[in-house]
């Protein structure tokens, strides 16, 4: 029966990123209770769910026409990445920490502006050498999805991989009807 529900869900994903932001600001409070809800249960059987879900949803959303992580995130950068970055670039790490990247005093690398330097439209100019954080960018394939809850929540709004896994998730655990 869920993978039934499951399914049936999967077909009517939400991609208009207002009616998404819409939809979010309106289930605040609900979120706030499926987090709870979450938590109470056995945290594997949670993470079997969003896996599944994840490998549902995911292919059926082209991000490339969406961009909006890349709109709204701030990226990590490792010393490793900011060197590829700018052989492919063809320019000195000098040049590229002082062109797109914020260092901190601890040494960490994040992008120093939002959206990203290379957001073309609503895609990555840099694509095939996208940063790490980028490649795995919205992190549902992860296990420990109770651990990370609170943060996929805070990007519910802007993703509608995040908004549909989290969708069918409700119905899939029996928190909501579908």
């Amino acid at each position: 029966m869920l993978s039934l529900l499951k399914s049936a869900f999967v077909k009517e994903l939400v991609t208009n990123l207002q009616h998404i932001n819409s939809l979010a600001a309106e289930r605040e409070d609900e979120n706030d209770a499926f987090r709870i809800f979450l938590k109470n249960m056995d945290s594997e059987q949670v993470d079997k769910h969003v896996h599944e879900l994840n490998n549902s949803i995911t292919p059926k959303i082209d991000c490339t026409q969406c961009g909006n992580c890349c709109k709204s995130l701030m990226i990590n950068i490792t010393t490793t990445e900011a060197t590829a970055l700018a052989q492919q670039l063809d320019m000195g790490l000098p040049e590229l920490k002082e062109k797109y990247i914020e260092e901190s005093y601890e040494g960490q690398l994040i992008m120093n502006t939002i959206p990203c330097h290379f957001l073309t439209g609503t895609s990555c100019s840099i694509y095939e050498n996208r940063f790490a954080e980028c490649r795995e960018f919205p992190h549902l394939h992860k296990n420990n999805f109770n651990g990370r809850l609170f943060g996929t929540l805070q990007h519910y709004a802007i993703c509608p991989i995040i908004f549909n896994v989290v969708e069918a998730l409700k119905v899939t655990v029996g928190f909501k009807n579908h």
